[in-house]
């Protein structure tokens, strides 16, 4: 596979072709703890810090990470901003996650987070395949070299989040079902 921090190219039953579709997997090893990954994954208005290609947060369902709770953000450049959102299909700290991004035009995505510990640190893997829109057209060797090279990114800004306490996620978070310690200190104006 050329390391832990490399891509590799796998073949999985797409749901509504019966051939398999090849699919990019990313992997990247992280100096930090499951649960300091899905601190980050479980603070909805950190998701355009590690997310590629999203600009902004519109908003965050009370419920978040709840499964089927909504994520309302944007992505693109302005003046070409298209406002979107990601559903959490499944949440299971700290082993997995899978996001369901509505990319407007561009279609539906799956994307799975799997994470496993090894020792101190742990190894996040990242799974992404079209469900609906004009990305499933893609010959799947396109779709796979654009979205392994975006999701590599993704796992190294979600690594710098994890690895480094993102504000709003150190002490523990009620998601993952651990009480916070960490005081809360006013903010000087």
């Amino acid at each position: 596979m050329g390391g832990v921090d490399g891509v590799r190219l796998v073949s999985v039953p797409h749901p509504d072709r019966e051939e398999e579709r090849a699919m990019a997997r990313n992997v990247r090893l992280m100096h930090c703890t499951p649960d300091d990954v899905f601190r980050v994954l479980a603070n909805g208005w950190l998701y355009p810090l590690w997310v590629v290609g999203t600009s902004r947060m519109r908003d965050v369902d009370e419920s978040w990470p709840a499964e089927g709770a909504t994520l309302h953000h944007s992505f693109g450049s302005w003046p070409a901003v298209i406002d979107d959102t990601t559903v959490m299909r499944e949440w299971d700290p700290p082993r997995r996650a899978v996001l369901e991004p509505h990319g407007g035009p561009i279609g539906v995505a799956r994307v799975a987070i799997d994470v496993k510990a090894r020792g101190d640190r742990c190894v996040v893997r990242i799974q992404e395949e079209p469900v609906t829109g004009p990305t499933r057209l893609l010959p799947d060797t396109v779709f796979d070299a654009i979205t392994r090279y975006r999701n590599a990114e993704t796992l190294h800004r979600l690594a710098y989040l994890a690895e480094g306490g993102a504000p709003g996620t150190t002490g523990g978070s009620s998601a993952l079902g651990h009480e916070s310690t960490a005081e809360k200190e006013p903010i000087d104006r």
